[in-house]
């Protein structure tokens, strides 16, 4: 079927219909490195087309589920990316985009449990699940304007319907940290619980148990009844998010939140 038994980004299992997928960069908090982008969407590529699975769960090993961006990807050039942010290499997403999107384009339900820290890209990641379990003390943010960023791995095509729009241009613009608690009530969580994980598979035991036809069919009617454009959503953060990065004032921004100093942007 698949095989990442020797993998050190991600790990696949299937019980009973139900696929557990499982961030095992534990040591680094599941940052998004290179590698850890090619193994989650390999993974869901892996998982997309089975017939046997009818549900699908994304945790990540460790203390959290995922501490966003590998701060080594900061600061760097523009002309050090090998592929534009507005080619689409994966349908209608880049490499980034497709992190989060492949499970939106899972042809079964995934459910996210999320623990500890929950930060920009890793936040997206999760949002690309259809059902998100929160521990309340799980430590999130739309974390990217710290870095002199914009959220650009499909957070606007995944939070608008969820999240109350003045809510998410106010901590788009702060990068205020919220909890699992406050999530829920944001929109950002499905649930909350103090076992995200084992509230996950229970929930996917229960589902994986109705009619699969139905289940993709279901998961089918919400992707094409969904309000969202999202593939003008997906092109709208690559443009934004190309003419931000690797300039000057971007890297100026991650090196005044390193040096734990006022930045100095010229405009």
């Amino acid at each position: 079927m698949f095989d990442f038994t020797d993998d050190d980004r991600v790990a696949i299992g299937v019980d009973d219909h139900v696929a557990h997928v499982r961030l095992t960069r534990a040591d680094k908090m599941n940052a998004l490195d290179d590698k850890m982008f090619e193994r989650i969407i390999a993974a869901g590529e892996a998982v997309r087309d089975v017939k046997d699975i009818r549900v699908v769960v994304l945790s990540g090993e460790g203390r959290s589920f995922c501490a966003g961006l590998d701060t080594s990807n900061f600061g760097k050039p523009a002309s050090d990316r090998k592929v534009g942010l507005e080619e689409r290499t994966h349908g209608n997403a880049n490499r980034a985009q497709e992190a989060a999107m492949t499970w939106r384009k899972c042809k079964v339900p995934v459910i996210a449990a999320v623990q500890g820290v929950c930060f920009g890209g890793g936040l997206q990641v999760a949002s690309g699940a259809d059902i998100r379990i929160v521990h309340p003390q799980a430590r999130m943010a739309v974390m990217e304007m710290r870095w002199g960023i914009v959220p650009d791995m499909g957070g606007f095509a995944l939070w608008q319907g969820n999240v109350r729009d003045d809510d998410l241009r106010s901590l788009t613009y702060t990068n205020r940290e919220f909890s699992g608690e406050e999530a829920r009530t944001l929109g950002f969580a499905t649930e909350v619980n103090e076992d995200p994980l084992a509230r996950a598979l229970e929930l996917a035991k229960e589902i994986a148990a109705k009619n699969p036809e139905a289940l993709r069919a279901a998961k089918w009617l919400f992707a094409e009844t969904d309000p969202v454009d999202a593939d003008a959503a997906l092109m709208a953060e690559s443009k934004a998010q190309a003419g931000i990065m690797g300039h000057p004032n971007q890297i100026e921004a991650v090196r005044a939140f390193m040096e734990k100093r006022e930045a100095n942007y010229n405009f």
